[in-house]
């Protein structure tokens, strides 16, 4: 029988490396998958320059170059990945999927504990709310984006206004900030007494915070690991069981989000185990040719 048409993967060095010499184990599954079902496959380089080719493509967390197209990514920590058609995570399927608390998962505990240990060793357990409140932020300080319910800048004001303890605003390490927005930032924090800008710390903060104020930075995530709970201003996949802020109503959503105590195991062995595709496990294949599937592939 003879091969069907060629998918391009696109990817960024030195992750275009790996996948050519076969080391990158979920790439090498998602080309077992094709290939099996007569796929060729050719790796390309980003960033996409010139005409792509027209056919069907996989490419690593940017939009695909045309409607036949697909995007995967990995979902916040290794071996966790996602397939979806776009790039922007607050529109995939999992964001849409509806989360249901009640839905049996017998190893959730030991799953949550395995990962609460092997991402932040014995820091989770030492977690205790210190009278803070985290916020994250992401760049573009003084830009509200589509997605966003309102500035960054804006929603540490947000926080600072509707919280009466103190709030710990942290810059992202690999951002690079321009001036505006750092005066911007300084100017409020000489304004309130009970904020205070800072860098770095993830570990730290998550670990002593009360709860996490964010757009929908992956920190807040990371806080599900130690039993955080968070407030979200922009859409995200993780959101299921934060609160999501509400212009109109940000007091009831503070006082919300200052009591909320979700099942956090539960709902990381469902964003993982069952939403996602974790390469190591024995059944990666399957799940990588049904999201191939789930966008009309026939693999």
């Amino acid at each position: 029988m003879a091969d069907r048409e060629t998918v391009s993967i696109y990817l960024e060095e030195p992750l275009h490396q790996s996948a050519v010499a076969g080391t990158h184990n979920f790439i090498n599954l998602v080309v077992e998958v094709l290939e099996t079902a007569r796929f060729r496959v050719e790796f390309h380089a980003l960033p996409i320059t010139g005409n792509p080719p027209a056919g069907r493509s996989l490419s690593h967390m940017v939009s695909p170059p045309n409607e036949r197209g697909l995007v995967f990514r990995r979902v916040y920590h290794y071996p966790f990945w996602q397939i979806d058609a776009v790039a922007q995570r607050w529109h995939w399927d999992t964001a849409r999927a509806p989360y249901d608390p009640g839905q049996t998962a017998p190893d959730a505990a030991r799953f949550y504990q395995f990962w609460q240990k092997r991402l932040f060793g014995d820091a989770p357990h030492q977690a205790r709310r210190g009278g803070f409140v985290y916020v994250p932020l992401q760049g573009h300080l003084r830009r509200q984006r589509l997605f966003q319910s309102c500035t960054p800048l804006e929603m540490v004001g947000h926080v600072v206004a509707h919280s009466d303890r103190k709030v710990i605003a942290t810059l992202h390490p690999k951002e690079s900030y321009g001036r505006g927005d750092l005066a911007a930032l300084e100017a409020l924090e000489n304004q309130h007494v009970n904020l205070t800008v800072a860098s770095g710390n993830m570990e730290r903060y998550l670990q002593t915070c009360d709860y996490v104020v964010t757009q929908n930075s992956g920190v807040a995530f990371s806080g599900y690991f130690f039993g955080k709970a968070a407030m979200l201003f922009a859409p995200i996949d993780f959101h299921h069981i934060a609160v999501r802020a509400d212009l109109t109503c940000l007091a009831e959503g503070f006082a919300a989000v200052d009591t909320l105590t979700p099942d956090y195991a539960h709902y990381i062995w469902w964003f993982w185990q069952d939403q996602s595709i974790n390469a190591g496990r024995d059944d990666a294949g399957a799940k990588i040719a049904a999201r191939l599937r789930r966008f009309g592939w026939d693999v």
